[in-house]
């Protein structure tokens, strides 16, 4: 992944270029065409997206609740809170992404957690506007 695309995304954006450089390491790149489930409510959990370029819809309990598209990002709840996907992921659109596993996200929290803060704070916010 180029560490300077990801200066473009608003949870990385205020990283240094060496702490971009370490992101990059830890994330990949991939397209999905129109209608591909990236994540089902329910399933565990094992990444954590960031929409570059493209839309989705979430689906909770067969209810369309919300509608991504660049900049945002979702899987976080999903590794950091409940283990299991709060809700599917549907490409509206064909799709870029970055994408980190599981493990790397875990060593991004220990080892940068001024990130892990950011995606936090975002978690909350998503889950008090759900409830």
């Amino acid at each position: 992944m180029d560490a300077g695309r990801l200066a473009g995304v608003a949870i990385f954006s205020d990283l240094t270029k060496a702490e971009l450089e370490r992101v990059s390491r830890w994330t990949d790149e991939v397209s999905v065409p129109e209608g591909y489930e990236l994540a089902r409510e329910g399933q565990f959990a094992h990444e954590f997206f960031i929409i570059e370029d493209g839309a989705a819809a979430v689906i909770s309990n067969g209810d369309r609740i919300a509608e991504l598209g660049a900049g945002d990002f979702f899987g976080e709840i999903g590794l950091l809170e409940t283990e299991r996907r709060t809700a599917s992921v549907v490409a509206t659109t064909p799709m870029e992404l970055i994408v980190m596993f599981e493990r790397e996200f875990r060593q991004m929290e220990r080892e940068m957690p001024s990130v892990a803060t950011r995606v936090r704070s975002a978690i909350r916010a998503r889950l008090e506007a759900n409830s």
